[in-house]
């Protein structure tokens, strides 16, 4: 019993290692706040009532208003014209960030665009998006997208429409960030 006891007292240089660890995984396991890019909880609430009482009074959930409620920036208008009229007032780019509007290019299928907003980067190649309408009158959060680009530009991509089915490649004009340009 001497010697397990000997064995797990604690070393001073090693206590402060641990504490130092400690520290830094609490800081990092800790959700992020408004200056590190993360989605609004409040916009998110408000968004998401919005569309429920759409869906309460039989009218329909469109991407565009979710978008604009969710993110903040207010663009009016179908979403194949989000990104032209975003020019010169809100700082736009290829290059996805948290709380940005993904501006879904129109295509036959999809003549009026898509907007989606980016909740989450998993990874250089993958984010997730939370929008409405991408599946009819509903409300989709978490769904992840991959950049099928040949240059990792985020010029095109698909969705996943189910757990690891993803669906066809969709051209985006980019990502509109909410800070108008100043």
């Amino acid at each position: 019993m001497q010697n397990l006891i000997r064995i797990f007292r604690p070393n001073p240089l090693v206590s402060g290692l641990l504490l130092i660890a400690t520290l830094g995984l609490t800081a990092c396991g800790e959700a992020p706040g408004r200056d590190e890019g993360a989605i609004d909880p409040n916009r998110l609430a408000f968004a998401m009532r919005e569309a429920e009482s759409l869906q309460s009074r039989g009218a329909r959930v469109w991407c565009v208003p979710f978008a604009r409620n969710l993110s903040g920036v207010e663009i009016r208008g179908n979403a194949r014209t989000w990104w032209r009229q975003a020019q010169g007032e809100f700082e736009v780019g290829n290059t996805p960030t948290i709380g940005a509007v993904m501006a879904f290019s129109a295509t036959p299928s999809m003549p009026l665009g898509h907007v989606a907003v980016v909740s989450e980067l998993v990874d250089d190649r993958m984010l997730r998006v939370d929008h409405a309408n991408w599946r009819r009158n509903k409300v989709s959060l978490g769904m992840s997208v991959i950049d099928v680009s040949e240059n990792n530009d985020w010029s095109r991509v698909r969705l996943e429409s189910n757990p690891g089915a993803y669906g066809s490649v969709y051209p985006i004009n980019g990502f509109i960030r909410p800070q108008p340009t100043t």
